[in-house]
């Protein structure tokens, strides 16, 4: 399944790009706000999907401390 994140960023980008047709946009923005609607880009799915995206950037960026890097991999280790 798709990360419901990733679909919304996308169609934001089709509601915003000049090269889609207005039919493009019109779907895209139904599918944005029927997504909104139902709570999809609000979901626990979502949420642990950021948290997890999250902790993989803490790990890679040279400016956290080893002791943030390495509760990061935990918990990234408790999540698989």
């Amino acid at each position: 399944m798709a990360n419901p994140g990733n679909v919304a960023r996308g169609l934001k980008a089709a509601i915003s790009n000049p090269n889609n047709s207005e039919e493009a946009k019109e779907r895209a923005s139904n599918r944005l706000a029927q997504m909104e609607d139902s709570g999809e880009i609000d979901s626990p799915e979502a949420h642990a999907a950021q948290v997890e995206r999250g902790h993989k950037a803490a790990i890679s960026n040279p400016n956290v401390s080893e002791e943030t890097k390495q509760h990061s991999q935990q918990v990234l280790d408790e999540l698989h």
